[in-house]
């Protein structure tokens, strides 16, 4: 049936749902990105930090040895300072990783509509839909799977650093600590990785939801294509409006013509020339009913009418109207200017609802 949603989204649908935040996206990418981030630079941050904390404390042993309150403030402002460097590329690099984690994703851009309340969200049947629905039992599963997986991979390192803890009584504390330290490291790395699987399998999920949820019925479609086209039956209108505005301003410009150049009776084209402006300006032109019309507001308004088959054909066929007539034409309509010039001179134009006037041969 028509009005299944069967079809995928249209182009125009898409961007309006990206528009409104509707995109699929996972929070556990940006998270886990994050997390990632604040893993590589946790140890130099660690490193930088104890620097400054030896250099405070340095300076406090110099300030206990010359209490002095200038000094002292000095020294104070002086490790504030440094704050900045020890921490500022730990915040840039867990900044940064949030905001790929969105644009990866397609979703840089803010979406005040997210922000705005819905009341929608306070009816309990919405919200046991999306607790006890196939979103929340998706949610409950990731949860699970990242428990299991952080619980799995915490006992896989445990238990190969256990065998060495116990050993520690006859092992260098530098030793153990560094082994401590390694496996750590290896367990924050096996856990971010697995986490991003999970993260990228979750925004599948979630795009196929939403994806889904935007599909469309062909009705949807043609309803759309009817909206962004608009109205086949009022655009029909309009061209049938603004046809009939243009032929009233051709039929008006017809009466300010000096000579109508018919084929005789199928083709006519009316034609305006202004010393001093260029040539001949074709003003309007015309076939069957449309070429009669031209004859008659012609005759209305005593334009004259010369018969010239191949004029009247070429100019039909290759002179816009509004346009000058090109130069291949000038000798011909030159012509018929001087035939209808000399007609007039010896009053011999032929009068109201008269025959065309026939240019003679050469």
């Amino acid at each position: 049936m028509s009005g299944e949603k069967t079809e995928a989204p249209t182009a125009k649908k898409l961007q309006k749902a990206k528009e409104e935040g509707n995109v699929p996206q996972s929070r556990d990418v940006s998270a886990w990105l994050t997390t990632a981030a604040g893993a590589m630079f946790v140890p130099s941050t660690i490193e930088r930090g104890r620097d400054l904390g030896r250099a405070a404390i340095e300076q406090i042993a110099v300030v206990i040895a010359d209490p002095d309150p200038a000094g002292a403030l000095a020294s104070m402002v002086h490790t504030f300072a440094a704050l900045p460097g020890v921490l500022g590329p730990l915040l840039a690099a867990t900044v940064l990783a949030a905001i790929v984690g969105r644009a990866v994703q397609g979703n840089v851009k803010p979406t005040p509509k997210k922000l705005q309340p819905k009341f929608s969200s306070l009816n309990p049947v919405n919200g046991f839909k999306q607790h006890w629905g196939p979103q929340g039992l998706w949610e409950g599963a990731k949860s699970l799977l990242k428990t299991a997986v952080i619980g799995l991979v915490l006992w896989f390192v445990a238990k190969e650093l256990a065998p060495q803890l116990v050993r520690s009584g006859v092992t260098p504390l530098s030793s153990v600590l560094q082994l401590t330290g390694e496996a750590t490291g290896r367990m924050l790395t096996l856990t971010i990785v697995i986490g991003l699987l999970i993260a990228v399998g979750d925004y599948f999920m979630n795009r196929r939801q939403i994806m889904k949820k935007l599909r469309m019925s062909k009705d949807d479609i043609k309803q759309e294509h009817k909206t962004a086209e608009g109205d086949p039956l009022l655009k029909g209108a309009i061209k049938s409006k603004q046809m009939q505005m243009s032929r009233n301003r051709m039929m008006a410009d017809v009466a300010k013509a000096d000579v109508v150049v018919v084929n005789p009776t199928h083709i006519a084209v009316a034609l305006r020339y202004e010393p001093g402006s260029g040539a001949p300006k074709v003003v309007a032109k015309g076939a069957g009913a449309i070429a009669a019309k031209i004859r008659a507001r012609a005759q209305e308004n005593s334009v004259p009418i010369v018969k010239d088959v191949p004029l009247a054909r070429s100019m039909y066929k290759g002179v816009k109207i509004g346009q000058e007539i090109p130069a291949e034409l000038y000798a011909a309509v030159a012509k018929v200017l001087a035939f209808v010039m000399n007609l007039r001179t010896r009053g011999a134009l032929t009068p109201l609802g008269g025959d065309a006037h026939t240019l003679p041969v050469a």
